[in-house]
């Protein structure tokens, strides 16, 4: 259904628990003005007021949920809004600043009856896709609860037993649980001996020539730190407890990595991904989860790069002229993409180059990844689009055709990646 086909234009201001709903006509004139609870019976309701209107459309602000899956079954079009555009679309009707639910419903839906022809309705969904981008998205915040866990585990440990902290350099690795488990305390440590010690290296595949002797000098030197006993006791429970909600937690982020995998594996784009130099099986699943799958979502790779926020924002007024970082973007897209371009740097030689060249000319850090992460999207786009995997020599061509600046200063190769 184009826009031009649509009878009636609905504004759908979404709670958790109930939704303000204005209904307007191809003239602007108010058609129905309502609540419905976020309940079945509610959504029974909506379907029932919308039933005159066959031809009618809907305006909010989120693109996914539970909310538009009901609209979408109901068999409306729906036009997701960004939410800084819906604040702009609510100033315009209500310059004096008067917000109310029904204020917002009712811009948002004057605004899809007088600007909705250049706006796109949600289309058929990838039920791969929208699989994959729940449980990527899920998993780094499972991560981000582990990395919360570490932080507190280790700060106990400081509190009562620095041996572990000097023994133990990476606590994401259950071999450094395990040695909590197994030693809670620097006198538990010591009691053990030295033979328990080395078994439980050897167990753990911990005998590494690098730091075996490390450790066990770390571990005979325990009796060195005097510690409280009452602080040792409890902070050792502390620790414990600590432990074990990681192993939990690690054995279901060891289940989302499987069901990721798997469903990653069973795309058609899963080796257009996978062939980026840096992705990896981490940030390969979750760059297709962001990017998707349907090619008419961007025209062109600006609209995918202002979407994925490595795009700058431009601002001139008189003789003022100047960039600043994009912060209306997929923030999920731009945290990948930052990733995915550090990562290319230590796999792929244009990139190193280009980023180095970057950082030479001081730029930040962050700036030189942006810009990076800017011609990745590029390339990206291009694959996406003709569905091509990523090729080292292809681009290497390209690079040439274009005269590219960067061939000026990457040093020679036989291939550059």
């Amino acid at each position: 259904m184009t826009h031009t086909e649509i009878t009636h234009f609905a504004g759908f201001d979404w709670a958790s628990d109930h939704h303000d709903i204005i209904i307007v006509d191809a003239e602007g004139t108010l058609v129905a003005d309502f609540k419905v609870e976020h309940t079945a019976a509610g959504w029974r309701l909506w379907k029932e007021k919308i039933a005159a209107m066959p031809k009618l459309a809907v305006a909010i602000e989120t693109s996914f949920g539970m909310v538009v899956d009901q609209l979408i079954d109901s068999g409306v079009a729906v036009y997701p809004v960004n939410p800084m555009s819906a604040r702009r679309y609510r100033e315009r009707r209500h310059p004096s600043g008067t917000k109310t639910d029904r204020h917002d419903a009712w811009a948002l839906a004057d605004a899809l009856r007088i600007d909705g022809h250049a706006w796109r309705a949600l289309g058929p969904k990838d039920s791969i896709i929208e699989e994959l981008r729940i449980l990527c998205r899920d998993e780094v915040a499972l991560i981000e609860e582990r990395t919360a866990l570490i932080n507190q585990l280790r700060q106990a440990l400081r509190e009562y037993y620095p041996t572990a902290l000097e023994a133990f350099d990476d606590w994401t690795s259950p071999c450094a649980w395990a040695f909590v488990e197994r030693f809670s305390t620097a006198a538990a440590l010591l009691k053990a001996g030295k033979r328990r010690w080395q078994t439980f290296l050897h167990t753990h595949r911990l005998a590494r020539s690098q730091t075996y002797e490390r450790r066990l000098n770390h571990f005979e030197k325990a009796g060195e730190w005097h510690v409280n006993d009452s602080v040792v006791k409890a902070k050792s429970l502390y620790a414990m407890a600590r432990v074990r909600q990681l192993r939990a937690l690690q054995s279901q982020l060891d289940a989302y990595r499987r069901r990721i995998e798997e469903l990653f594996s069973s795309h058609p784009d899963s080796g257009l991904f996978g062939s980026l130099p840096g992705a990896g099986p981490k940030l390969a699943p979750r760059l297709l989860s962001e990017v998707g799958s349907d090619r008419a979502l961007y025209r062109d790779a600006q609209g995918l790069q202002c979407v994925g926020g490595t795009a700058p924002v431009s601002f001139q007024s008189g003789k003022i002229k100047k960039a600043q970082m994009r912060r209306a973007c997929n923030r999920n897209l731009r945290h990948i993409l930052y990733l995915f371009a550090q990562k290319s740097t230590e796999n792929c030689t244009w990139a190193k180059t280009y980023y180095t060249s970057l950082r030479e000319k001081g730029k930040s850090h962050a700036v030189a990844l942006r810009c990076l992460g800017q011609r990745w999207v590029k390339i990206i786009w291009k694959m996406w689009q003709t569905r091509t995997a990523y090729d080292p020599e292809l681009h290497l061509k390209n690079q040439v055709a274009h005269g590219s600046w960067v061939l000026q200063i990457q040093p020679a190769s036989p291939v550059s990646q």
